[in-house]
C-alpha cells in the first residue's frame, strides 16, 4: 500500500523499486489476513498532469520536438499509471482464494517484479523528457487506465483480461512504429528508451497470460470464452487492429483469444 499511496511521481517509483527490492530480499512477507480494499480505492496522484477526457488529449506529429516531447509525456503517464497498476494487483488479489499458498506467493513475486519493471520504465522515460527539456506533468493526460482499473477491481480474472490482456497488449502493437517514427525523425535516443520498454512489456503480457490460465484452470473455466466475456464487459470499445501477432504469441496470447473481439 506504500507505493499506492505515495502520490509524488519521482517518490513513488522509488519507493515501487524499494518494496520489490525488500520483496526480493526476503524482508516481506505475506500477511496472515489479507486485508480488503475497497472497489472505489483509487491511488495517490499528484497536481500534474491535469486529467481530462481521452478526446481532449492533444495529438501531435513526430516530426519536431514538441510532438517527440508529447509522446514521451504520453508513454510516461502510462508508465506512471503501470506502477500503480501492477502493486494495486498485489494488493487487492495477492490473497485469491482460489490459490494455494504456493501459488499466492509466486503470483506476488510475478507482479512485484513487473511493478518494478514499470517503476524502472517510468524514471527511463522521465530522464528523457528532461533531456528534452520538459517533465511528467507539463501536458494534459487521461484517466483511462485506472478507469478499467476500477471497473475490473473485484474480479482478478477481469483484471488480468483487461489490464495485461488488453490494455498492455496493445502496447506490443502500437510500440514498434512509434519506434521506427522516432528514428525516422531522429530521435534515437527516445527510440532507445521505447525498445527497451517494448522488450519487457512482453514479459508482462505473458504474466498475465500465464495467471489468467491458472485462474481459469482452478475455477474449471474455459479461458477463451472467458477472456472473451470479460472483455466485452469490461472494456469499452472493441479491439483495434493491426496486431503484433508475433509479440502477442510469443506472450502466450493465441490470435483465437483477440481476433473475434476485432473492429
Amino acid at each position: 500500500m506504500s507505493v499506492l499511496d505515495t502520490a509524488q511521481p519521482t517518490a513513488k517509483a522509488a519507493r515501487a523499486r524499494e518494496v520489490a527490492a525488500l520483496w526480493r530480499d526476503g524482508k516481506l512477507t505475506l500477511p496472515d489476513v489479507w486485508q480488503c480494499i475497497p472497489n472505489t480505492h483509487r491511488p495517490a496522484r499528484p497536481q500534474n498532469p491535469e486529467l481530462v477526457p481521452p478526446g481532449q488529449v492533444p495529438r501531435r506529429r513526430l516530426n519536431g520536438p514538441a510532438g517527440r516531447i508529447a509522446l514521451m509525456h504520453a508513454i510516461a503517464h502510462i508508465e506512471f499509471n503501470a506502477i500503480d497498476l501492477a502493486f494495486d494487483l498485489v494488493a487487492r488479489f495477492g490473497g485469491e482464494a482460489e490459490f494455494d499458498e504456493a501459488q499466492r506467493h509466486a503470483l506476488v513475486d510475478d507482479w512485484i517484479r513487473v511493478g518494478d519493471d514499470e517503476a524502472r520504465h517510468f524514471v527511463m522515460v522521465q530522464d528523457r523528457l528532461e533531456e528534452l527539456g520538459a517533465c511528467y506533468g507539463d501536458h494534459v493526460a487521461h484517466n483511462g487506465l485506472w478507469d478499467a482499473a476500477i471497473s475490473t477491481s473485484h474480479d482478478l480474472a477481469a483484471r488480468l483480461a483487461v489490464a495485461p490482456l488488453v490494455l498492455e497488449a496493445r502496447g506490443l502493437d502500437v510500440t514498434p512504429g512509434m519506434i521506427d517514427r522516432l528514428v525516422s525523425a531522429g530521435d534515437q535516443s527516445s527510440a532507445d528508451v521505447l525498445k527497451v520498454i517494448y522488450e519487457e512489456e512482453i514479459a508482462h503480457v505473458a504474466a498475465g497470460a500465464k495467471w489468467f490460465h491458472a485462474l481459469c484452470t482452478a475455477d474449471k473455466l474455459d479461458p477463451q470464452t472467458r477472456y472473451q466475456s470479460l472483455v466485452k464487459q469490461h472494456f469499452k470499445g472493441g479491439l483495434k487492429l493491426p496486431f503484433n501477432f508475433n509479440a502477442r504469441k510469443t506472450a502466450g496470447l493465441p490470435e483465437e483469444y483477440y481476433l473475434p473481439l476485432a473492429q
